[in-house]
């Protein structure tokens, strides 16, 4: 799910709960009188909000060719795995799609079966799950943003540091550990940068007198950055470069610790397949779907991210620009395994550092 560390050049650039569009949750019961559906649970990020994003143009192209409608619900991808725990007895979901360490998570909670969807050869094997649970469907990196237009060059935001001088005073946001992916990678990244759980709590409690409050969703951190409401806030690139377009104030960046590089982490989409999901054999055609050369391709040019199949070589403008970004960015690979058994004793580490 990770790659292994290497470094590049770096040139910046520009839940609660949310039903989209007219795509609605299915009650219970509902989804599964219909054959003609595949219900998916998933984090924010990969539908736009215009319509434009990856899931808007990949849920059209399979309802167009296989005649399935796809039933979507999002929001933080630790509100989705303890959804899916509260419906084990009354299974609703087919898909479950999320960042790390929530899908090994919801692996370790018994919630995915084994399917490997075709393609998923085509996927390093640092990014799928033991026994075929789960695969990456969209790669991607964790990052931060900042208001291009009112922090501009030499004011721009370098390092962990920068975020705790008083320029920021109520001014920064991150999302909260433990419910968004995002938000659970600033104590990945903190802890990784200051070299452990109690630096990285000490730095984090420092911030706290800057930071605005929990956000359940990174996704609408976006707009108040682009507003000028905050300075800086976290995120990641697929998202941010995606939003981007709409919010031309944004530009990501990635924190170093003061004398340090600035680093990142593989955050990717992970998709499974939900044990006793009610549409089983849609589930895997949706899964076959994400993986296809069709929806690959357009990972870059429409969703702003990075194809997770090897064999798809994007030379797009948005693939050229999204390499860009994480040039001479130093990528880390997490220890995975260890957060996903430790994450409920970080997360309560982080409330008592920070009192949220």
């Amino acid at each position: 799910m990770s790659r292994a560390p290497q470094t590049r050049t770096l040139a910046a650039v520009t839940g609660a709960l949310v039903l989209a569009g007219s795509l609605t949750a299915c009650g219970s019961g509902s989804a599964a009188s219909d054959d003609k559906v595949v219900t998916v649970y998933s984090a924010d990020g990969l539908k736009g909000e215009n319509g434009d994003g990856w899931y808007d143009q990949v849920f059209k192209d399979f309802e167009k060719k296989t005649g399935i409608k796809v039933k979507y619900v999002e929001g933080g991808s630790g509100e989705m795995v303890q959804r899916a725990v509260r419906e084990k007895s009354n299974t609703q979901a087919d898909v479950l799609i999320t960042l790390p360490p929530f899908i090994q998570q919801a692996d370790d909670k018994g919630l995915l079966q084994s399917y490997e969807p075709e393609g998923s050869e085509e996927v390093d094997g640092s990014a799928k799950g033991a026994g075929g649970k789960w695969t990456a469907v969209v790669n991607n990196y964790f990052g931060f943003i900042h208001n291009k237009k009112e922090l501009p060059g030499g004011k721009a935001p370098k390092t962990w540091e920068d975020l705790t001088e008083d320029t920021y005073k109520n001014k920064v946001q991150y999302s909260t550990p433990g419910v968004a992916g995002d938000g659970t990678a600033v104590l990945i990244k903190a802890m990784h940068d200051f070299g452990g759980t109690k630096p990285a709590m000490a730095y984090l409690k420092k911030l706290q007198s800057n930071n605005v409050g929990p956000s359940a969703s990174t996704g609408k951190l976006a707009p108040k950055v682009d507003k000028g409401e905050l300075l800086a806030a976290n995120g990641d690139v697929q998202m941010n470069y995606a939003q981007s377009k709409d919010m031309p104030n944004l530009r990501i960046w990635f924190p170093a610790k003061e004398g340090g590089k600035p680093t990142t982490f593989a955050l990717p989409y992970a998709a499974g397949l939900v044990t006793k999901a009610p549409h089983n054999a849609n589930a895997k055609k949706f899964l076959d779907h994400l993986l296809s050369r069709e929806a690959q391709a357009q990972v870059s040019s429409v969703g702003g991210g990075f194809a997770a199949r090897k064999d798809v070589k994007a030379t797009d403008a948005d693939a050229i620009a999204l390499d860009r970004i994480i040039e001479g960015v130093e990528v880390f690979e997490p220890d995975w395994t260890d957060i996903s058994e430790n994450l409920t004793s970080y997360v309560e580490d982080w409330k008592s550092a920070t009192g949220s």
